[in-house]
């Protein structure tokens, strides 16, 4: 009766079976996986809602594109033609609105291991599948550029890229961006690349590539939205930046509209709001921004001369621990619960092809992440 597309095992994992037998038996539990910023102990402006408070919103005048003044808005250097932006409701709608675009049923995309696990769910939802390519760590994350080009076959379309990644938080460098380019160009590929966590870096670096946004050399996709940039991921506004070749562009554009014409599901009120959102939003990021860095140097310090090492990261909202061999990361994550009630993800979450990664929000309120690194640190000594 239900469509293939819902293959997944729908059973809870053991974390999932034992977090849920700790809050039933409502132990307070120390969450280091807390990425909802609005869960986060942040502070909003107390008028943010104000935003809507907007005549506009009470007239229904659908553009497939967004409206100009909230696509205005969001071309948030003056190198993006607001004319190349298309709104979508999330950068999750944008990555379905790209397969549709690029992607025939039984067609695959490239996109990076280890990274956020949504893309195959997305992309089955689309009738396409996922290729991964490795990023490698040697004292810092880069993409095995040989692995990537091995993974391409004949129904190939695009090469997705995380910039930086999650939960790696690793920059694409200059170089790799241009070698990405002309295989994209050489092979006839987009290149998609999801940005929302582009201005959470922790310091400047001069090999790190500038957003996608800006590429010529092939077609190009540049994603990002509310949710991170703002903090906002209630508010359900993303957005897509087209670039490439002037002809592809154009028809990417027109075909892109179509999509959108079909769905129209961005609302109004947001995009009325989308300026005095993305004010307010300053704040929030500014928030994050601090909390995050205090929190990588706390962690840093906290898990120095244990037995665990905190891989090298260059921006985003997590970090990932390597700990010991002695066990593996899905019992280190049960062991950190169920003696600690500590909460922290274990790497096969993100894909990572060896042992023993644990994931951790930097984003957690600061009384819980510090309890939490401790008791993490206690386990860790005692192993």
């Amino acid at each position: 009766m239900f469509s293939s597309r819902f293959h997944w095992d729908f059973h809870p994992n053991r974390l999932t079976e034992l977090l849920a037998e700790k809050r039933h038996a409502s132990v307070p539990i120390l969450d280091l996986t807390e990425s909802n910023p609005t869960h986060a102990g942040l502070h909003y402006p107390p008028d943010l809602m104000r935003a809507f408070d907007d005549p506009r919103a009470l007239v229904y005048e659908p553009s497939p594109t967004g409206s100009v003044d909230a696509r205005q808005v969001v071309a948030r250097t003056p190198d993006v033609d607001p004319q190349r932006i298309l709104l979508t409701a999330s950068t999750s709608e944008a990555y379905a609105y790209l397969f549709k675009l690029l992607a025939n049923p039984g067609d695959n995309v490239l996109v990076p291991r280890p990274s956020y696990p949504l893309f195959d769910y997305l992309a089955t939802m689309e009738s396409i599948s996922v290729r991964q390519y490795p990023l490698v760590y040697h004292g810092e994350w880069s993409i095995d550029l040989e692995g990537l080009t091995a993974a391409i076959d004949e129904r190939t379309r695009a090469i997705v890229v995380v910039h930086p990644n999650n939960p790696t938080g690793s920059y694409l460098k200059r170089s790799e961006l241009d070698a990405l380019v002309r295989l994209c160009r050489d092979r006839q590929l987009a290149l998609i690349s999801d940005e929302v966590f582009f201005d959470y870096d922790f310091a400047p670096d001069p090999h790190r590539a500038g957003t996608i946004a800006a590429v010529t050399g092939c077609l190009a996709f540049a994603m990002s939205g509310l949710s991170k940039i703002a903090g906002l991921p209630q508010m359900k506004l993303g957005w897509i930046v087209v670039n490439g070749p002037e002809e592809l562009r154009r028809e990417a554009f027109e075909k892109l509209e179509w999509i959108a014409d079909t769905y129209l599901s961005v609302s109004t009120p947001v995009q009325c709001a989308a300026r005095a959102l993305l004010q307010a939003g300053e704040q929030v990021q500014m928030q994050i921004r601090e909390r995050c860095a205090t929190h990588l140097s706390l962690a840093r310090e906290a898990l120095a001369g244990s037995p665990a090492n905190i891989l090298n990261v260059e921006g985003g909202w997590y970090i990932t621990v390597q700990a010991p061999r002695v066990r593996s990361e899905e019992e280190w994550a049960l062991q950190l619960l169920a003696r600690e009630n500590v909460l922290v993800q274990p790497g096969f979450f993100y894909d990572f092809d060896s042992e023993a990664f644990l994931v951790l929000s930097l984003l957690t309120a600061p009384e819980i992440f510090s309890e939490g690194i401790a008791r993490l640190r206690r386990q860790l000594d005692g192993a």
